[in-house]
C-alpha cells in the first residue's frame, strides 16, 4: 500500500542532487518537485508530513526569493508540515530568516547524508507527536457533532435528522451552500454509525483534475499510465469498512459518474489498469452546493446516480437563515481561538452584535470564522467592534434599519421555520403563518424558497 512508507517531499531543481537524495531516503516514499508550482501540487495531493526544500529555486536559482515564497505558501496551505530548508554554504542568515517564517529546521550544503537523515527523522518524529497530541485533545472533547453549534429550530432539526439516519446504513446526500458545515455533518453521520471504528475518508471532487480523479477514487495498478510506477490504493478501497465522503459531487465529470454508479450498484471496483474485481464494503455520504435536479435537467448529472446517492437528503440552512446563529457562533469562535490570534478579547460591542445579525453572510460559517480571526488580530480594545469585523456598513447602511429589509428578512425566516416545523406541508404552513396557499406560493417564489 502507498501508505506503508512515510511521505517525504523533496523540492530541488538539481537533477543530480535529486537522485542522491532519493537514494539517501529510500526507506521513504519520496516525492520530487523542481519548482514552486510542482511542490504545491504535490503538497495538496499527497499531504507529506515533512518537506526538504532548497531555497534556491528557479527562476531565482541563485537567490532565495522564490524559495522563501515557496516556504510561505507551503506553510500557509499546511501549517503542520515540517519544512527543512537547505541553503548554500555560508548562508546562515537566510536559513535563520526561513526559520523565523516557520521552517522547522535548516541544513547547509554540502550534503552530509547521515546528518540530513538525522534531521529528517527528527522532523517525522516531531510531526507524529504533534498529530498524536492533537488527536488526544480531540478525543478528550469528542462529540458526535464536533464543531457544530445549533441555535435555531432549522439546525436542531438537521441534528435530529442526523441522529436518526446515522445508525441506518443508507446513502446520505447533504445539500447546502459553501461554508455551511456539510463535512462536519458527514463526520457526525460516521461518528454515530456502526462504522465509527472504521476510516472516514474524504475527497473533494472539485479539487482534483478530471484526468486524475478516477485514479484517486479507485486506485491504479503499476504501469496503468505514464508515471504509475507502483500499485496505488484509491480512496474508495481505503475506506473499506468505514465511510467515504464525496464532497462537491455535483462537480464530478459525467464519465466518472457512470463508474461511480457501477460501484454503488455492485459494490466492487477495478483499479485503473486492473482486471480484478475488488469487493468494497463502504458507506457513501455525498455533499454539494449545486442544484442537482437542475443539473439533471441540463444533462450534466445522471438521474440514476442521484437516486442512488440520495436515499436520505439533508438540507443545511445558510447562516443568514439561522436566527441568532451568527452571534452565538462568533462568541464560540472567540472562546475557541482564545489568545492565539492577537490579544485575548472579552466579547463584542452592541454595535458589533447588531452587525453580525444584520450581515447576509454569503460565505456562511467559513466567512464568519475568517472575520472573527481578523478582528482578534486587529482589535485594539478588549471588545470587538464592527470596524474590527469589517462590518461597519451593516450598522451605518440600510441593512439594519431599513424597514423593508427588516420585513423581508423576517418574512423569509418565518416561512422557512414554518416549513421546517410542518415538514414542508404547504397547507399547514400557510395556516401556521396566517396566509392563503396562493399567497404562500407567491412568497416562496419571491424569496427563492423550495420544498425539498
Amino acid at each position: 500500500m502507498s501508505d506503508a512508507k512515510p511521505k517525504l517531499l523533496i523540492v530541488e531543481d538539481d537533477v543530480g542532487l535529486q537522485k542522491q537524495l532519493k537514494w539517501c531516503f529510500d526507506e521513504h516514499e519520496v516525492l520530487m518537485a523542481a519548482t514552486r508550482s510542482e511542490a504545491l501540487a504535490q503538497l495538496r495531493r499527497f499531504e507529506p508530513p515533512v518537506v526538504l526544500q532548497d531555497l534556491g529555486l528557479p527562476p531565482d536559482a541563485e537567490g532565495v526569493t522564490e524559495g522563501m515564497a515557496t516556504l510561505k505558501e507551503i506553510l500557509s496551505i499546511s501549517p503542520q508540515t515540517k519544512v527543512i530548508v537547505v541553503t548554500g554554504n555560508n548562508d546562515r542568515d537566510n536559513a535563520v530568516r526561513a526559520v523565523s517564517f516557520g521552517a522547522y529546521d535548516f541544513y547547509q550544503k554540502p550534503v552530509d547524508t547521515d546528518v540530513l537523515r538525522l534531521i529528517v527523522g527528527r522532523a517525522f518524529n516531531m510531526h507524529a507527536l504533534e498529530e498524536q497530541n492533537r488527536q488526544l485533545r480531540e478525543n478528550q472533547f469528542n462529540s458526535p457533532f464536533e464543531g457544530m453549534i445549533a441555535t435555531d429550530e432549522s439546525m436542531l432539526k438537521v441534528c435530529r435528522m442526523i441522529e436518526k439516519i446515522a445508525p441506518v446504513d443508507v446513502s446520505v446526500l447533504i445539500l447546502g451552500e459553501s461554508g455551511t458545515g456539510k463535512e462536519l455533518l458527514a463526520r457526525a453521520v460516521h461518528a454515530q454509525s456502526m462504522r465509527k471504528s472504521g476510516k472516514f475518508v474524504a475527497i473533494n471532487c472539485a479539487a482534483i483534475p478530471e484526468q486524475l480523479l478516477e485514479s484517486e477514487l479507485f486506485g491504479h495498478e503499476k504501469g496503468a499510465f505514464t508515471g504509475a510506477v507502483k500499485q496505488t490504493i484509491g480512496k474508495v478501497e481505503s475506506a473499506d469498512g468505514g465511510t467515504l465522503f464525496l464532497d462537491e459531487i455535483g462537480d464530478m465529470p459525467l464519465p466518472l459518474q457512470a463508474k461511480l454508479l457501477r460501484f454503488l450498484q455492485g459494490r466492487v471496483i477495478e483499479r485503473v489498469g486492473g482486471r480484478t474485481e475488488i469487493p468494497v464494503n463502504v458507506r457513501v455520504v455525498c455533499a454539494t452546493n449545486k442544484d442537482l435536479k437542475a443539473l439533471i435537467g441540463q444533462q450534466q448529472f445522471r438521474e440514476d446516480l442521484y437516486f442512488r446517492i440520495s436515499e436520505v437528503t439533508v438540507n443545511v440552512p445558510p447562516l443568514r437563515d439561522r436566527q441568532g446563529g451568527a452571534t452565538v457562533l462568533a462568541n464560540s469562535l472567540l472562546r475557541k481561538f482564545g489568545g492565539t490570534h492577537g490579544r485575548p478579547k472579552r466579547g463584542f460591542t452592541e454595535e458589533a452584535v447588531a452587525a453580525l445579525e444584520a450581515y447576509s453572510w454569503p460565505g456562511n460559517v467559513r466567512e464568519l470564522e475568517n472575520k472573527v480571526k481578523t478582528a482578534m488580530i486587529m482589535a485594539e480594545g478588549s471588545l470587538i467592534t464592527p470596524e474590527d469585523l469589517g462590518l461597519r456598513e451593516a450598522v451605518d447602511g440600510t441593512l439594519l434599519f431599513n424597514l423593508k429589509e427588516v420585513r423581508t428578512r423576517a418574512e423569509r425566516q418565518a416561512i422557512r421555520q414554518a416549513l421546517s416545523i410542518t415538514d414542508g406541508n404547504i397547507s399547514r404552513t400557510a395556516e401556521l403563518i396566517g396566509v392563503s396557499r396562493p399567497t404562500l406560493y407567491d412568497l416562496m417564489e419571491k424569496y427563492g424558497i423550495r420544498v425539498q
